[in-house]
């Protein structure tokens, strides 16, 4: 009976190191396994280009543009509250403007004429008519009307800086 016991015992042991061994072997395989799922997801090598369009990129000297940091979002606060012209289905419309920028200088430039634009902006706000803001199509134009203007007194000033776009954050008819 002794002889079992020690026979018992030997085979336990001997079993638990397998399954230890196939506990860091099967470790071993997840990690690689994340490692590969982690190079290829983060980018891994470019794929080969064609010889002749890699040349021709080589050969092209590339525009040299401001240096674009981090996207900046300049919330034109208060909110813009105005009087559409009569006739419409809305008598006013509220809307909340955002100014998306890759550049300090576009948000040091609204920061510091923001009366001037402000101006502009609720005349072009109150000269809208509010059949074609009902519309996604309209609204769309206005958004490029705003950018546009934006840009426009960027220019004149003799400013730096490039509005990448204009959201709307809030837009209400009434």
């Amino acid at each position: 009976m002794a002889k079992d016991d020690k026979d018992i015992e030997g085979e336990e042991g001997g079993g638990g190191g397998k399954k230890k061994l196939i506990l860091i072997v099967g470790l071993v395989v997840l990690l690689l396994g994340g490692g590969g799922a982690a190079f290829f997801l983060m980018g891994g090598e470019e794929p080969p280009e064609d010889g002749k369009a890699a040349q021709a990129e080589e050969e092209q000297p590339k525009p040299e543009a401001a240096p674009e940091g981090e996207p900046l979002y300049v919330e034109m606060e208060p909110k813009f509250i105005v009087n559409l012209p009569p006739g419409g289905p809305a008598k006013m419309l509220q809307i909340a403007v955002t100014v998306f920028t890759r550049q300090q200088s576009v948000t040091d430039f609204i920061a510091a004429n923001d009366p001037m634009l402000r101006h502009h902006l609720n005349n072009l706000f109150e000269s809208q008519s509010s059949a074609e803001l009902l519309t996604l199509e309209g609204k769309q134009k206005l958004q490029q009307a705003v950018q546009e203007l934006l840009q426009n007194k960027m220019e004149e000033m003799d400013q730096p800086g490039k509005i990448k776009a204009v959201y709307f954050t809030e837009f209400v008819l009434q």
